[in-house]
Parts: structure tokens; C-alpha cells; sequence
């Protein structure tokens, strides 16, 4: 679904297998490469815990892209990292669920989005 962008790495931190085990109260980093195939003078992120086909809100510190590692204007043909930071929760359930993470430019097209599946633990 990346419109405007191509990913190049996802990495998310710890998490030696999948589905990833985030352990509540923990935070996990979230790295991004992408090249981005637009102008844009910012960029948001928005992510979601996605169970039965719908798409929760989930909260993250920081969802400003251009705080998060991208120089901005983002211009076309640049590669970019983008660093964030997943926070979980000790009152998230301990469930099985989908994380999606979009990154939107000026226009709301999507940069990049990516999926992966997580597992919450106590």
C-alpha cells in the first residue's frame, strides 16, 4: 500500500522471531529505510493494532516523522531512516494482534506501511 515510497529494511527491536513478543511496560525500537518517490514538507505516523480485520488506534509518542529521524523536506529519490519507538503498555491486553504502521505525507499517501505480527505478554 506504499503509494509514495519504497521500503528498503524494517527492523524492530528486540524481536529475534515472529510473532514478536512485546512484554508490557517494555519499549521497542521501530527503524525504517525508505525511499520516498514524492515531495513532502512533513510526514505522520499513524499506527494500529489491527484484530478481526479492524483497526484500533494505538497510541505513540512521537507521530511527528520529521522528530523522528527524517530530514525534512522529504525530497524525491532520498532515502530515509526513520527511528520510533513502540511503547507497550502494562493495561494492553495480552492478545495476539497484527501491528500496522503507515507513515503519511503533506497529501496523506502513504510513505510506507508495513505490518507485523505481535504477540503481547506479561
Amino acid at each position: 500500500g506504499s503509494k509514495d515510497g519504497s521500503i528498503q529494511e524494517v527492523n524492530v527491536s528486540p524481536c529475534p522471531t515472529q510473532p514478536c513478543q512485546l512484554h508490557k511496560g517494555t519499549s521497542y525500537s521501530i527503524n525504517v529505510t525508505f525511499s520516498s518517490k514524492t515531495e513532502s514538507q512533513g510526514s505522520q505516523a499513524k499506527v494500529y493494532g489491527e484484530m478481526l480485520h479492524v483497526d484500533i488506534p494505538f497510541p505513540i509518542p512521537e507521530p511527528d516523522g520529521c522528530k523522528s529521524g527524517i530530514q525534512c523536506p522529504i525530497q524525491k529519490g532520498h532515502s530515509y531512516s526513520y527511528l520510533n519507538k513502540l511503547p507497550v503498555k502494562s493495561e494492553y491486553p495480552s492478545i495476539k494482534l497484527i501491528v500496522k504502521w503507515v507513515l503519511v505525507d503533506d497529501q496523506d499517501q502513504m510513505l510506507f506501511c508495513w505490518k507485523i505480527p505481535v504477540q503481547i505478554t506479561s
